[in-house]
C-alpha cells in the first residue's frame, strides 16, 4: 500500500493515519472538523491536501450511524480504490451498504478492538493496535482486491486480522465490550452519592471495574443505540446474575444453619462462574491465557521517576506486559504494579531492589502456597 486517506481524524482514526505513516504510507486526512484534521497533521498524522487521484484504500473512521452516508460520499468522489470502516457495530452499517448506499464490491467492514480513555488526535497512538485484534466483515459482493487491502491495512497498524460475519462480530463486541462499557458506568454512577471519606476508600479493585465508564457519553450512546438489541440480550444474563446475587445476599444476612449456608454456595457459584469467564479471555496476540506475576514497586512523585523504572527493567531484558499505578491518598506517592512473566518476576524484584527500589513481590500460582504471601524486598543498604 503506498497511499490511503483516513475520513475522521479522532481518536482511531489519527492512529491509523500515524501507524500508516510511521510504515511510509502516504496518508490523506478529511475531518468535518477542520482543526482536528490540522492537528492530526502537525502530529505527523499525514496532509490535509487532497490527493491528486484515488488512493489504494480510504479509512473511514465515523461513528456506526454515518458510515453508509460517507461510503456513498466519497465513492462518489473516487477517493479511494478500496474502502473499510472502524465503527464498533457492523450489522447496520453494513445491511444498508448491502440494500444499495454505496459499492459492496470494495467495501469491506472493520473494527479494530483498541481504544482508550481520551478521545481526539491529541490521544492518538500509532502503537494503539499492535497485538489488538481486528475484525473484517466482508459482505458476499466484497472483492479479494479489498479484503486484501483491508488485510494489508491490519498488518501495517500491527494488529491480528479476524474474518467474522456482521451479526456474530455484533453479538460478540455486546459480550466483550458494549455491555462491559455499560455495567462499569452503572458502578461508577453509585459512587456519585457517597460521602467524599468513602471515595477516598478507592482502591485499584473500584478503579479496574470503572476505568472504562470515562468514555464519552455521546459516543458511546451512539455505540449503544445502534447495538441496542444485542446489548439487551446480555444485559438481561447479567440481570439475572446479579437477581441471584441479591437473592443469596438477603438470604446469607437473614437465614440460619443451612439456609445461610445454601445462599453462601450460590454465591460461591456466581463467583467461580466469573473467575472461569476471566480465564478465558485470550493472552497476548490472542493466544492463550497468560498467567503474569505483579511486582509492586514504591514511587514518588518525581519527574523521570516511572520512566527510570521502565528503564530499569528494560536493561534486564524483562517484558513489562502490562502496568498499572496506584497513587496514595494521604501524600505523593505511589505504587506500580509491573506484570510480567512469572519465571523473570523473582529476578525483576531482587534486581530492583538491589539498585535502591522498594518493592514488593506477590507470588506467582507455581511459586506461592496459600496463595496470599508477600515477600518485601527491601533497597540494599536496608535492614
Amino acid at each position: 500500500m503506498r497511499s490511503a486517506a483516513v475520513v475522521g481524524t479522532g481518536l482511531i482514526g489519527t492512529s491509523v493515519a500515524l501507524a500508516l505513516s510511521a510504515r511510509g504510507v502516504r496518508v490523506h486526512l478529511q475531518d468535518a472538523d477542520a482543526d482536528a484534521a490540522r492537528i492530526a497533521e502537525a502530529r505527523g498524522a499525514g496532509t490535509t491536501a487532497a490527493p491528486s487521484g484515488p488512493v489504494d484504500l480510504a479509512v473511514l473512521a465515523v461513528p456506526p450511524s454515518q458510515v453508509a452516508d460517507v461510503l456513498e460520499q466519497q465513492q462518489r468522489r473516487s477517493l479511494a480504490r478500496s474502502y473499510t470502516d472502524v465503527a464498533s457495530v457492523k450489522r447496520g452499517p453494513q445491511d444498508e451498504v448491502a440494500g444499495g448506499r454505496g459499492d459492496a464490491a470494495t467495501f469491506v467492514g472493520g473494527h479494530p478492538m483498541a481504544g482508550a480513555e481520551r478521545s481526539g488526535p491529541w490521544a492518538a497512538d500509532a502503537t494503539l493496535f499492535e497485538g489488538r485484534p481486528w475484525a473484517l466483515t466482508p459482505l458476499p459482493p466484497t472483492s479479494r482486491e479489498t479484503v486484501n487491502h483491508a488485510l494489508e491495512l491490519v498488518s501495517l497498524c500491527g494488529a491480528v486480522p479476524i474474518l467474522m460475519e456482521s451479526g456474530a462480530h455484533d453479538h460478540a463486541v455486546a459480550v466483550v465490550s458494549h455491555t462491559p462499557h455499560l455495567v462499569a458506568a452503572l458502578m461508577a454512577g453509585q459512587l456519585a452519592g457517597v460521602p467524599e471519606d468513602a471515595v477516598r476508600l478507592a482502591g485499584q479493585g473500584v478503579r479496574d471495574v470503572t476505568r472504562v465508564a470515562d468514555g464519552d457519553p455521546r459516543l458511546w450512546t451512539q455505540i449503544l443505540q445502534a447495538n441496542a438489541a444485542a446489548v439487551a440480550d446480555v444485559l438481561e444474563g447479567v440481570g439475572r446474575d446479579l437477581d441471584e446475587a441479591v437473592q443469596a445476599l438477603r438470604s446469607v444476612d437473614g437465614a440460619g444453619g443451612g439456609g445461610r449456608r445454601s445462599a453462601a454456595d450460590r454465591i460461591t457459584r456466581l463467583l467461580t462462574r466469573g473467575r472461569e469467564g476471566r480465564g478465558r479471555i485470550s493472552g497476548k496476540h490472542g493466544g492463550p491465557p497468560t498467567v503474569f506475576t505483579p511486582v509492586h514497586v514504591h514511587i514518588g512523585d518525581r519527574p523521570g521517576e516511572l520512566s527510570q523504572l521502565l528503564a530499569e527493567a528494560a536493561a534486564l531484558d524483562i517484558n513489562v506486559e502490562d502496568m498499572k499505578i496506584e497513587h496514595a491518598q494521604e501524600d505523593s506517592t505511589g505504587v506500580a504494579e509491573l506484570a510480567v512473566a512469572g519465571a523473570a518476576a523473582s529476578a525483576l524484584a531482587r534486581r530492583l531492589a538491589e539498585r535502591g527500589w522498594n518493592v514488593r513481590q506477590i507470588p506467582g500460582p507455581a511459586d506461592r502456597g496459600d496463595g496470599s504471601a508477600e515477600q518485601l524486598l527491601r533497597p540494599a543498604g536496608l535492614g
